[in-house]
């Protein structure tokens, strides 16, 4: 049995870890400071816990749903065509933890048109970048084929003032993005965004704290 995670309604996640007795703990900080290693934890996403990342009953008392209410119209993925490189994009499910556009300016340009640009770094420097990208917004194919990227183990890392980066840990119960990976993507833990249970930024606008 691997690791997986559900969404109890209008309640926390669950990360069912049945991993034998001593195994090394899948729940991190970025630091690699392991938190849990149970059988199973129980993890915030309404934002109101002060026992961060862990559930305290919060979402009983603040009035927390966990309602999709984004539009699906545009849960969509892009197709951007370069001589190379054939670059994927659904807005839908970004994060916008800024890998791409912090670190590859010239291909993913927060100003130009179209925002991206394949031809305007060497392929292996668009490769790395979007293996950066923790939701799966971002993918690519070669020739036609779609690029995968390396087998992870499964971790849920719980990132600073910002969602759980998960990768190698089914999320059950729930539909994907269009394109979105099976393998890797963020949980919204700020209880705000509008693609729940997917982070879409939206911690940056209500200035979710939990460093």
């Amino acid at each position: 049995m691997k690791p997986t995670i559900a969404c109890r309604p209008n309640g926390p996640y669950v990360l069912t870890n049945p991993a034998a007795p001593g195994a090394p703990a899948n729940l991190h900080r970025p630091g690699g400071e392991p938190l849990a290693s149970t059988p199973a934890v129980f993890l915030c996403r309404c934002g109101g816990s002060k026992n961060k990342p862990f559930c305290d009953g919060t979402h009983k008392t603040n009035g927390f749903s966990d309602a999709n209410e984004a539009d699906p119209a545009k849960n969509r993925r892009k197709t951007y065509v370069g001589k190379e490189i054939t670059v994927f994009d659904n807005r839908a499910i970004c994060a916008h933890a800024g890998f791409c556009t912090d670190g590859l300016k010239e291909v993913f340009r927060e100003e130009g048109r179209p925002w991206i640009d394949p031809d305007a770094a060497a392929v292996e420097r668009v490769i790395a970048t979007i293996e950066k990208c923790p939701s799966g917004a971002l993918s690519y194919a070669i020739k036609a084929v779609e690029g995968k990227r390396a087998e992870r183990p499964p971790e849920v890392l719980v990132s600073n003032n910002g969602p759980y980066d998960v990768s190698g840990i089914e999320l059950t119960g729930v539909t994907l993005g269009d394109g979105a990976p099976v393998d890797h993507y963020t949980l919204c833990r700020c209880g705000a965004s509008k693609n729940k249970p997917f982070c879409d930024g939206s911690h940056w606008k209500v200035e979710f704290r939990d460093p």
